[in-house]
């Protein structure tokens, strides 16, 4: 009944044949392998049974998320306690992207992060700000850190902004939360400068998950749960894309004006079922 209700949730008239040359898989985390909240969240079901089937089968899997409420090793200890078998060296997120950025183009950031994230910038210079860097700061999102953020990037020559990420919202156990590309979007306003994003949809971004998994994009397939940033984002650097029916996935996602995932399904559970039936 599974693969009935897979096959047909598919992009209406499209063909399943691409599945076949499928070397890789990419995998978006949060609303794909589990919701966040309290207490750390918890695994989608059938999502940690999915991840093991899509590693057992041979294929290459690797995961690509835009959290910044942690660091990368922390995030992963999180997952492995829910149960999944996941490496820190196959989880891709922007902090570490961006210390690498920060390193080669000598930059000194000022930081409006998680406090649980300040970590991965340990060794980053932070005195006298040449440029603004956010990522999903929550709480810390108030009026006062928004304002002292916007005075360093205002008084700048050249204002400089990165972001982590560029999403609009996204899911926890207790319902939607804004995510960092609103906060992203206020700074650009007030600055008139256009943010460098880093983390997802950053072509640049996708390509350094490719290049460790040595696949062209034609082999990869990404499945998430944003349209725009994970299965529009993929598609943009010539890989497919599914959009699972959990997380912040809204049904007006399927009746996009410019985006339409190569296929739609119900959960990850049903995304392995297409992957391997048609592999």
């Amino acid at each position: 009944m599974r693969m009935r209700t897979c096959v047909s949730s598919m992009a209406a008239g499209s063909s399943m044949e691409w599945l076949k040359s499928v070397k890789g898989v990419i995998l978006d985390m949060c609303g794909v392998l589990y919701d966040s909240g309290e207490g750390g969240g918890q695994a989608i079901h059938g999502s940690i049974e999915a991840v093991k089937r899509l590693m057992d089968s041979g294929l290459i899997v690797r995961f690509c998320t835009n959290e910044t409420q942690n660091t990368r090793e922390k995030f992963v200890q999180k997952l492995r306690a829910m149960g999944f078998d996941i490496s820190v060296s196959h989880v891709f997120s922007p902090a570490p992207a961006l210390v690498r950025i920060l390193r080669e183009r000598r930059l000194r950031p000022h930081l409006l992060v998680h406090d649980d994230l300040m970590p991965e910038f340990d060794d980053v210079d932070t005195s006298s700000p040449n440029c603004v860097v956010i990522g999903d700061a929550a709480d810390k999102f108030s009026y006062q850190n928004l304002n002292e953020a916007f005075r360093v990037l205002i008084g700048l020559e050249k204002p400089l902004l990165f972001s982590l990420g560029q999403g609009r919202y996204y899911k926890e156990t207790d319902g939607l939360k804004l995510d960092v590309g609103v906060f992203m979007k206020a700074l650009e306003y007030a600055c008139d400068v256009q943010a460098e994003v880093v983390g997802k949809p950053s072509a640049d971004f996708f390509q350094t998950v490719l290049n460790d998994m040595s696949l062209q994009p034609h082999e990869a397939v990404m499945i998430g749960d944003d349209l725009l940033n994970d299965v529009g984002g993929a598609q943009r650097c010539g890989m497919k894309g599914i959009q699972v029916r959990t997380g912040k996935y809204r049904p007006s996602d399927e009746k996009h004006p410019s985006v339409r995932a190569d296929g739609y399904v119900d959960d990850l559970a049903a995304a392995t079922d297409a992957i391997l039936t048609n592999h």
